[in-house]
């Protein structure tokens, strides 16, 4: 009997940085679906036409990814794992074109941001795009002689461009950090990370509060975020990472604690540690 691959979805087109990161967690033998925007790949996981969604979550010069973690909050999935990868922006064209036949330079605009003192010494204009990959697979699908993109290697590859010039970026310290999202969260492994959302009451003390329960306890958190409460003006919500498992008794006994001192909380999910 063959044995079916999992099927990944993720946004951006073939030879996306989402995609290169799916091939980095779970090997060669899947099976990615491409989507145009991440509300897609939620609903395709949720739905069950995909096992398993790649969503960027954490760019380390950027930043989170707002629309992600605004997703997570109302999506009935969880986090199962994460996986990080270095971002190395290079200059694609069709082969046989050099830097000085370019007029126009395409890609997603914070690629065009992370790249601009480069493309500053190029004598072409720069055009916003949705996708880095998207840019490539335009130029090859439309034969643009005289056009480039800003994306991965390993859509040079996909695409069959040429590689004009590699690490293009401003920094080269330029990671992103992807969650694994699924309809359920991975079991214990003693390395792992819950990532947790709730809300406070609008009162001093309020978060200090929630947070002595995991402080309490010794449990160390690794990241803390506030998002705004799109109903309720001026009031946010709080995402938090710390380290352990749900299932762990002392993680156990501080989310019932949080219970008593928020208004809403949700255990986004349970997962091994990137390294």
């Amino acid at each position: 009997m063959t044995k079916l691959r999992r099927t990944v979805a993720f946004q951006g087109e073939h030879g996306a940085y989402s995609e290169q990161a799916a091939f980095t967690y779970f090997g060669s033998d899947i099976e990615t679906k491409p989507h145009r925007n991440l509300r897609e790949v939620f609903e395709t996981v949720e739905h069950g036409v995909a096992e398993f969604g790649v969503v960027p979550a954490e760019n380390s010069l950027e930043g989170s990814v707002n629309q992600t973690y605004d997703l997570l909050l109302g999506a009935a999935l969880k986090i199962r794992g994460e996986v990080k990868i270095r971002i190395g922006h290079c200059l694609l064209a069709l082969p046989g074109t050099r830097l000085g036949d370019l007029v126009v330079v395409y890609s997603h605009p914070q690629a065009l941001a992370q790249c601009a003192s480069f493309l500053g010494t190029l004598h072409a204009e720069k055009v916003p795009a949705y996708d880095t990959a998207g840019s490539a697979k335009m130029i090859k699908d439309k034969q643009m002689r005289n056009a480039a993109a800003v994306a991965s290697e390993y859509s040079a590859e996909v695409y069959g461009l040429a590689i004009l010039k590699t690490h293009i970026e401003d920094l080269p310290d330029n990671f992103t950090r992807f969650f694994i999202i699924a309809s359920e969260d991975a079991p214990a492994t003693g390395n792992d990370k819950t990532s947790i959302v709730f809300g406070t009451k609008h009162i001093p003390g309020s978060l200090h509060s929630a947070l002595q329960e995991l402080a309490l306890r010794q449990i160390n958190l690794t990241k803390i975020e506030s998002r705004p409460i799109r109903t309720t003006p001026w009031e946010y919500y709080f995402f938090v990472d710390f380290e352990g498992h749900h299932s762990n008794p002392t993680i156990k006994d501080a989310l019932e604690g949080l219970k008593n001192s928020t208004t809403f909380l949700k255990v986004l999910g349970s997962y091994p540690r990137a390294a």
